[in-house]
């Protein structure tokens, strides 16, 4: 696993990091950790989540583990924090239909 700096924090499933990734003949810097599904920013508790991954990863480093794709420009990949997997940080979240 490579290791990378979080440069910014987009929201509360969304982050950049330095230096950028490559995967599958692509580059980015911008991540989405698989695992977890936060509120997006303007839902109810999308400020909270997102202020809980800023505590967590903003100005630290983690790991970039397992890539499963490309969505929107952002590398969805398994991401560790601390040794752990980040999406252990965060409940499970249900989906509304």
């Amino acid at each position: 696993m490579n290791t990378f700096q979080v440069v910014r924090v987009v929201d509360g499933d969304t982050f950049d990091v330095s230096p950028g990734w490559t995967w599958g003949g692509s580059n980015g810097n911008r991540v989405r950790p698989a695992g977890y599904d936060a509120a997006e920013i303007s839902a109810a508790g999308g400020a909270t989540a997102t202020a809980k991954l800023s505590s967590l990863i903003l100005g630290r480093s983690v790991q970039l583990g397992n890539a499963h794709t490309i969505d929107r420009g952002r590398l969805v990949c398994e991401v560790f924090f601390d040794g752990r997997n980040l999406a252990e940080y965060f409940k499970r979240r249900t989906p509304h239909y």
